[in-house]
């Protein structure tokens, strides 16, 4: 296992059992990896209190590709560009961008 650090952006859920998808509140989160799951820790601050959950890493997986989470250094799904929808953020079809010049 493996710990990095991340930031949530809009709405990322996990469950507890079988019970309603819980909010994990957006904001900076610890992550630490295993073979099947990702574990996200935070803290709330208005509340001073602290939050752990583990998700399937299918769903976290998915929450990165659709830029839910964001883990350190901008790798936000797609192509590895932070990028989640896997553009080159130029607002140009693939290929374009600035051109280099």
């Amino acid at each position: 296992m493996h710990a990095e650090n991340a930031t949530i952006h809009g709405e990322v859920t996990y469950r507890e059992g079988d019970g309603m998808p819980i909010a994990i509140p957006e904001g900076p989160v610890e992550l630490t990896h295993a073979d099947d799951s990702v574990t996200l820790s935070w803290k709330e601050h208005e509340e001073n209190a602290a939050g752990v959950a583990a998700i399937p890493r299918h769903e976290f997986d998915r929450y990165v590709k659709e830029g839910g989470i964001v883990p350190e250094g901008g790798s936000g799904g797609g192509d590895g560009d932070g990028h989640a929808d896997g553009s080159d953020g130029s607002g140009a079809p693939d290929g374009g961008g600035d051109g280099g010049d």
